[in-house]
């Protein structure tokens, strides 16, 4: 790999360098009563790993969180774009109206998606890039947490590469009826986004509730110095979402939450500028939750809470395509509606064991459709669409997961058995049905080096079941014509990990090294000599073997109680065994390097996002239009942001890009943000 050659990146690279001489420094002395704090006081409660509450410190997993007020203080615009606070995660955007998040080299359906440990992950989540993430609105967000590296065991398929889960605000109870509002409203110059949203919130002794709405508008992207206005690229969204409590007695509560995003003319950019058409945009894009949530406690020395789940979503997705010159407009629409269901345990005896054990199952049905309408007799042709209509996807597993404690050491280990029936019956294809089934377990060994520091060993299977996207897609995908297969099995990793883990008053620091295990991967094989509309035939096949490994780190330095410094640092590097060459999408050296000074009512931030060039290219890279010849160029880019506060009001002001530099994240269809200014003014009454 090139790295990108220039003062920024030597500085930050210089900047991990003598801030870890300073803490290994710091551990040496770590032992004095001064650094022996309460837990509580350290440490923040993370719940991804295990299904249940744990203390980050003690986790023996790279998990991350990144929270609301993070995203307010750096103005961010939307949930993927939120997650480039998060170490180790790289946002490939395809479209302004996308965002896909890169854990550990893989994205798509090799990254797995939850909202409050509902999966988003559907039957039709494609491989490569997509803008899944973007259908979550960030207003709702309380955190986001991102587990790297594992998922499966937990959660189920598609975690191969690791988990990421937005977590909504949390309802509170109180002694007194309490009303609140929150309202808020941002606008960036150059026309390029205009949002108002507004919560309502309240609590009594028996019940709480928020609701929440949010009204968006984004004109076209402008990017940098040599690439100017990117049209199009705007596109509209209104959201709407309510989340409720209620405490049925002293032992346990009702939570029920309804969200729904819907965004509308989100254009494809690069299909419009590089691939001749004059319209290629999805409307609507939509997406539905509905869910009810049982917390009871137990009267039980063993079982001490359960947990019990149902869930709806529906999500659809219409696409339309019209080529330069040609009198067809296509019109194509995909809707799939899933039933969730789950229930589970946490259980312990003392402080030397505890457990969290249960199932759940999932299904999924999709309604496909095609329509081609003539403009110049508006006449209209039904097709078939891009996936089977009618098929359907039932996921139905139980897994169990443990957790030993004895002095300095730590041991965790869970099993789940997965198995799925898809059936699809097709007039193009006919009937089939598929039932993969999966068995994947994870071990973990943490030993606790003194009051503040631990380093760990983890190993995680991982799995990826085909879905309908794999068995049934047939048309236009990406730069490709997809056909189907319908002889696939699932994917499978085998993901080793070394973690140091720090903390004291001053400092946070971790670093993680690992490798994965790529097996049975589901690739699109070119069928030589083919072609349909232009574009080359593609069919995807168990044929491939890779690895991808790399490493992490990140500092978090708390230089006096107003001013504090952070930095992370993420090295991938991916193979085709099969192949012999370069795996495909894989993120340069990337990194961010931010500070924030706060005192009174003022707060003063500034981060320094950089990444290296990716010349290191897989064919498939090479033929993505995508990416520039030769590969992407590195960048760094340096934003600043401000807020004032007084009595219930905040103003906060950005300049994101201040050099506008000329930028594109490896892979994506659009560059990033020139230099444009930021104004946002809130209030909570």
């Amino acid at each position: 790999m090139t790295l990108l050659r220039n003062r920024p990146s030597n500085l930050l690279i210089t900047f991990f360098f003598y801030s870890f001489t300073g803490f290994l420094f710091a551990q040496e002395n770590s032992r004095s009563p001064i650094d022996s704090l309460p837990l509580n006081t350290l440490e923040e409660v993370v719940v991804t790993a295990n299904r249940y509450g744990t203390l980050q410190q003690k986790t023996p997993e790279a998990i991350e969180v990144v929270h609301n007020h993070s995203i307010e203080k750096y103005q961010l615009r939307t949930a993927p774009e939120a997650l480039l606070l998060a170490p180790g995660v790289f946002v490939q955007k395809t479209n302004h109206g996308g965002g896909s998040p890169f854990i550990r080299g893989l994205t798509g359906n090799q990254t797995l998606l939850l909202y409050d440990g509902i999966r988003l992950n559907n039957a039709t989540v494609r491989s490569g890039p997509n803008q899944y993430f973007n259908t979550i609105d960030v207003f709702s967000l309380g955190k986001m947490e991102v587990l790297r590296g594992s998922g499966s065991v937990q959660y189920g398929s598609d975690a191969v590469g690791g988990t990421i889960q937005a977590l909504s605000k949390e309802v509170e109870t109180a002694e007194k009826s309490v009303w609140g509002t929150d309202l808020y409203t941002r606008f960036v110059t150059q026309d390029m986004e205009q949002t108002a949203n507004a919560a309502l919130k309240y609590g009594d002794k028996r019940m709480a509730f928020r609701a929440n709405a949010t009204w968006r508008n984004f004109g076209d992207l402008v990017g940098g110095d040599t690439t100017g206005q990117q049209t199009p690229t705007g596109y509209r969204e209104l959201d709407f979402d309510l989340k409720g409590k209620i405490l049925l007695s002293d032992r346990s509560n009702l939570t029920t939450v309804y969200q729904r995003v819907h965004q509308k003319d989100v254009p494809v950019y690069h299909k419009v500028a590089l691939e001749d058409y004059a319209i290629n945009k999805m409307d609507p894009q939509k997406r539905e939750l509905a869910y009810v949530r049982l917390h009871q406690a137990l009267e039980n020395n063993i079982f001490k809470t359960a947990v019990v789940t149902a869930s709806y979503q529906h999500h659809e997705e219409g696409r339309m395509l019209q080529k330069n010159g040609s009198t067809i407009l296509r019109t194509e629409n995909d809707k799939v509606r899933t039933y969730g269901f789950s229930a589970e345990t946490f259980s312990s005896h003392g402080k030397v064991w505890s457990a969290n054990s249960g199932f759940e199952i999932y299904n999924d049905m999709v309604k496909s459709s095609r329509t081609d309408k003539d403009l110049t007799t508006d006449s209209e042709t039904a097709q078939r669409g891009l996936y089977p209509d009618g098929a359907t996807m039932t996921s139905i597993a139980a897994f169990s997961m443990h957790t030993l404690s004895k002095e300095q050491w730590e041991i965790t280990a869970g099993l789940r058995y997965n198995t799925f029936i898809n059936k699809v019956s097709d007039s193009v294809l006919g009937a089939t049905k598929l039932t993969p089934t999966a068995l994947v377990g994870n071990l973990a060994v943490l030993r606790k080096l003194n009051g503040t520091s631990n380093v760990f060993a983890s190993i995680n299977t991982g799995f990826r079941a085909p879905n309908i996207n794999d068995l049934g897609s047939l048309g236009i995908v990406d730069f490709r014509y997809e056909t189907p297969n319908f002889d696939l099995k699932p994917e499978h990793s085998l993901q080793y990990q070394l973690g140091y883990k720090f903390r004291n008053r001053v400092v946070k620091a971790e670093i993680f090294l690992y490798r994965n295990e790529l097996y049975d991967l589901i690739v699109r094989n070119r069928i030589a000599g083919d072609s349909i509309e232009g574009y080359p035939v593609y069919q995807k096949k168990n044929v491939e073997r890779g690895f991808i490994q790399g490493a992490e780190m990140g500092l978090d330095l708390n230089l006096n109680p107003n001013w504090n410094l952070a930095g992370n640092l993420t090295y991938t590097y991916g193979q085709n065994k099969t192949s012999d060459e370069p795996a495909r999408r894989i993120p340069p050296l990337f990194g961010r390097l931010a500070t924030s000074y706060a005192i009174k009512n003022w707060n003063l931030n500034a981060d320094w996002l950089l990444a290296g060039k990716q010349d290191r290219l897989a064919s498939g890279d090479i033929d993505d239009n995508r990416i520039p010849d030769g590969g992407t160029p590195g960048w760094n880019v340096l934003n600043v942001h401000g807020s004032y506060s007084f009595n219930c009001i905040t103003i906060a002001v950005g300049l994101q890009n201040v050099f506008n530099k000329d930028y594109r994240y490896h892979g994506s269809g659009v560059n990033g943000y020139g230099r444009s200014g930021v104004l946002s003014v809130s209030a909570r009454l």
